[in-house]
């Protein structure tokens, strides 16, 4: 097998094209309509489709094939990909034998509403934890992104990954994010935070705050049922990287990446504070 390349040098390939699949996104946005629903999933964000969706993943697949072909990949697209077959694997490999995932577009139901705070999402994981992460907002023209290690930064789409600054969160937010299936939280945490459940306060008129307002200072706090390794945990990794507190439900340190199953890590709390992470997770032990 070659030399694996650096997570560094995957984004750096990535990213033209990338920017490239944002301003498609942006462009065909107010004329979607949708696909027939996603068989697999337990929420209607989860079974969303676009020609979107499949269209950026296929771009990045070629792209990947055709610059890094021994690369390991896991599109959240894979069962209706003509690629597929063509990549390694789809699954983790050993130590520094990088599998690259991508959510094409994370937030489909936002993004067929009309609303902006829709994302596609790349990362390098390793065998353990998360090496790379970008994440891409292509209607408010910013893309965020962090190196294990080395923090995390934010850029507008005309700039290279060198000219991004170093992402600092500052935010007086009251505002604490449910996921799907926590909503049962809301009750012990109103009061004190203006509490936003996707399962009830979605709209498709208003746009609703999603997880990744923590990345921009419109939420102070999160709780999530589980973190899919191509969006949720990978978002929980930038926040990680920019300095926020992210947890188990039971407020320890995230697992192994090779011991979760089915591409993602249980529960978890993310929090701009320590006051903010233990009112969570009081909530959540409750």
């Amino acid at each position: 097998m070659s030399t694996t390349p650096t997570p560094r040098l995957i984004l750096e390939t990535l990213l033209p094209h990338l920017k490239v699949a944002a301003a498609y996104a942006r462009q065909i946005q107010s004329r979607l309509t949708a696909l027939p629903d996603k068989q697999s999933g337990d929420n209607f964000f989860a079974t969303a489709l676009t020609d979107a969706d499949l269209a950026i993943q296929n771009l990045v697949e070629i792209v990947l094939l055709g610059t890094f072909p021994e690369i390991r990949f896991y599109g959240e697209e894979y069962e209706q990909s003509r690629n597929t077959k063509y990549f390694r694997s789809i699954e983790l490999g050993s130590p520094d034998d990088y599998l690259v995932t991508l959510d094409p577009i994370d937030g489909t139901r936002f993004y067929l509403d009309g609303h902006s705070n829709y994302q596609i999402i790349l990362s390098v994981l390793n065998t353990d934890d998360y090496e790379a992460v970008l994440a891409i907002s292509p209607a408010q023209n910013i893309y965020f992104y962090a190196l294990r290690g080395e923090g995390a930064f934010s850029g507008s789409l005309e700039m290279n990954l060198e000219d991004c600054t170093p992402l600092k969160i500052q935010s007086d937010s009251k505002s604490v994010f449910l996921g799907f299936k926590m909503s049962h939280l809301a009750s012990s945490l109103k009061g004190q935070y203006e509490v936003i459940s996707i399962a009830t306060d979605y709209s498709s008129k208003f746009q609703t705050p999603s997880l990744n307002g923590l990345l921009t200072g419109d939420l102070c706090g999160a709780v999530i049922k589980s973190g899919q390794f191509i969006d949720s945990a990978a978002l929980a990794f930038l926040a990680r990287e920019a300095g926020l507190i992210v947890t188990t439900l039971e407020g320890g340190n995230l697992p192994p990446l090779h011991t979760c199953l089915d591409y993602r890590l249980s529960g978890l709390i993310l929090a701009n504070s320590r006051e903010v992470h233990q009112h969570l997770l009081a909530a959540a032990s409750t």
